[in-house]
């Protein structure tokens, strides 16, 4: 073996140790919510009593919050403006209807 061979199986070895080598950032946090969509649609009710009508009902499962988006059309699968005063599509604004306390689900044998 000639001493360009050795030299260019070097600079290769080299080169594989200093990428198995380099660090890499490891982050196991998840800023994603997972959100579950509850198919057809729900009374929204408000904390407070009132019952802006029908609309989505979403879950965020990490957290277990219930979010309701009313829609303002009975069985509406979107936000829907019936005065329509607006040439801009309607935007359905969250109701935080409760909690699901995921953290007390036990299984039992």
């Amino acid at each position: 073996m000639d001493n360009y061979s050795k030299a260019v199986f070097t600079a290769i070895a080299l080169l594989l140790a200093a990428l198995v080598m380099r660090p890499t950032a490891v982050s196991a946090d998840n800023e994603t919510a997972t959100l579950y969509i509850e198919p057809g649609t729900s009374p929204i009710r408000n904390l407070n009593g009132g019952v802006p009508g029908d609309g989505k009902v979403v879950i965020n499962m990490s957290t277990g919050e219930v979010w309701g988006f009313p829609t303002h059309a009975a069985g509406a699968p979107y936000p829907i403006d019936s005065l329509n005063l607006n040439s801009k599509p309607p935007v359905s604004k969250p109701v935080y209807l409760g909690k699901f306390d995921f953290s007390q689900i036990r299984r039992t044998h």
